[in-house]
C-alpha cells in the first residue's frame, strides 16, 4: 500500500467511523447542532453522519477520491460551526472535557489540509495503489 492510498484509507475509515458514530449515537452529537440551523438537531445529526458516510465512500473508491478528497474538505469546513458551539459549551466543564471540546476547533485545520492532500494527490495522476 503506497502513502498515498494509506491516506486515502485512513481518511476514509476516520471519516466512516464519524458516520456511523453520528447514525448510532446522535445523543452525544445534537447538543451541538447549531441552533441557528431550521429543524430538528436530530436531523442534521443524521443528516451529518450520511454525508460522512457518503464521503468515505467516495474517498474510498479510486475513481472518486479526487471529488471525495474535495467534498471531506467541504465537510470539515461545514462541521466547524458545531465544533466552535461546543467549545463555547463546554467551557465550564472539568478541564480533561474542555481540552476535548477546544481541541475539536483547530483539529479542523489539519483535517482540511489532509483532505485536500488526498484529492490533489489524486488528480496529480500519482499513484493512488
Amino acid at each position: 500500500m503506497t502513502t498515498r492510498r494509506g491516506e486515502a484509507v485512513a481518511l476514509a475509515g476516520l471519516l466512516a467511523t464519524a458516520g456511523v458514530t453520528h447514525l448510532v449515537r446522535p445523543g452525544f452529537y445534537d447538543p451541538i447542532v447549531p441552533r441557528a440551523l431550521p429543524g430538528p438537531a436530530r436531523f442534521w445529526t443524521y443528516a451529518s453522519g450520511i454525508a460522512e458516510l457518503a464521503v468515505a465512500a467516495a474517498v474510498a473508491h479510486p475513481a472518486t477520491r479526487a471529488a471525495g478528497g474535495r467534498a471531506a474538505a467541504g465537510l470539515f469546513v461545514a462541521v466547524l460551526p458545531a465544533n466552535v458551539k461546543m467549545a463555547l459549551d463546554w467551557r465550564h466543564r472539568r478541564p480533561a472535557k474542555r481540552a476535548i471540546a477546544y481541541g475539536r476547533v483547530p483539529m479542523q485545520v489539519p483535517l482540511i489540509w489532509w483532505a485536500l492532500r488526498v484529492a490533489r494527490a489524486d488528480t496529480a495522476g500519482q499513484p493512488s495503489r
